[in-house]
């Protein structure tokens, strides 16, 4: 893992971020540390005194001091910028994705939970001879909306925001990033993002077929027809075969929360942001070590 990592930010970023800076780490080697934190689970100070006890570890990125756990929280506020981290998702993708063809893609968000609670706790007894339960109830939580290469699931783009909030609305901005870097022939996403201008955002402006059943407002069972040319045609000729690998993308959704865990441990909103974003690049490192663990196996094998 940290050598597949120290490789892609290697690619991707400066070896410092400014000319006159310290220059006892690189950028690439406070990215691997990141990423490390993210897949050991724990957090800042948890990290460092880890690579304190691994030396072994840190020689496979060319770590020779150990940063500061101050460090590696600055370090996050400057490698995890949109514009950065759209750069390392690409460099990751690149690795798999040689070319820019992807012929299925779907789109999915979740939500995140906020603190390091036991759901026992949250829906705790409180009158056990009653059998009477004291539900927990959140008002807002992070969101990471994703779409992802249904072939290797590999995550294309993604973005962060609070929620509850609508999807109907993040189709766009979920599907923009992908659709400008790749070649993308169909897209498929539940019934959240259902609505006649993300059809025809998805088709009309970038080419890519989008199957997105019509269940907003109107049931598809329903003789009368729709308004919109592009829920009509879901209605009539929807492609039921195809839209049944939308469930990649959920797959996607629970291998980040499985592996990596689905409570954050940031506290601030943009912390937060950060941290869904690291655990996407993390999952991205992690499919390419496993797909190339699977090549290796079969060319042994053969």
């Amino acid at each position: 893992m940290a050598q597949a990592a120290y490789r892609i930010a290697k690619n991707t970023l400066p070896e410092f971020s400014h000319q006159f800076s310290p220059k006892k780490f690189t950028q690439a080697q406070l990215f691997v540390c990141l990423v490390l934190k993210i897949f050991f689970k724990t957090d800042y100070r948890g990290i460092v005194e880890l690579l304190k006890d691994t030396p072994d570890l840190c020689t496979t990125f060319h770590l020779q001091n150990i940063p500061h756990f101050t460090t590696l929280q600055k370090a996050s506020k400057r490698l995890l910028t949109s514009s950065l981290a759209e750069k390392l998702l690409e460099s990751s993708v690149r690795v798999i994705q040689k070319n820019k063809k992807i012929h299925l893609a779907a789109v999915d968000s979740t939500g995140f939970e906020t603190r390091h609670i036991s759901k026992y706790f949250v829906r705790r007894k409180r009158v056990k001879q009653l059998e009477i339960y004291e539900n927990t109830y959140y008002r807002r939580w992070p969101k990471l909306g994703i779409s992802c290469d249904c072939s290797n699931h590999m995550v294309l783009s993604a973005i962060t925001v609070r929620g509850p909030s609508a999807d109907v609305n993040q189709f766009e901005r979920i599907v923009t990033p992908a659709a400008q870097k790749y070649d993308i022939d169909r897209i498929l996403a539940d019934a959240g993002y259902d609505s006649e201008s993300n059809h025809r955002f998805a088709r009309d402006h970038h080419n890519i077929e989008s199957i997105i059943p019509a269940k907003i407002g109107r049931p598809m069972l329903v003789a009368k027809p729709f308004k919109g040319k592009y829920r009509e045609l879901m209605r009539t000729e929807f492609d039921k075969e195809t839209y049944g690998q939308r469930w990649q993308a959920e797959t996607v959704m629970s291998m980040i929360k499985r592996n990596q865990g689905e409570s954050l441990r940031s506290k601030t909103y943009w912390a937060q942001k950060r941290e869904m974003m690291l655990k996407v690049l993390t999952h991205n490192i992690g499919i390419i070590l496993l797909l190339k663990e699977l090549f290796y196996r079969a060319g042994t094998t053969q």
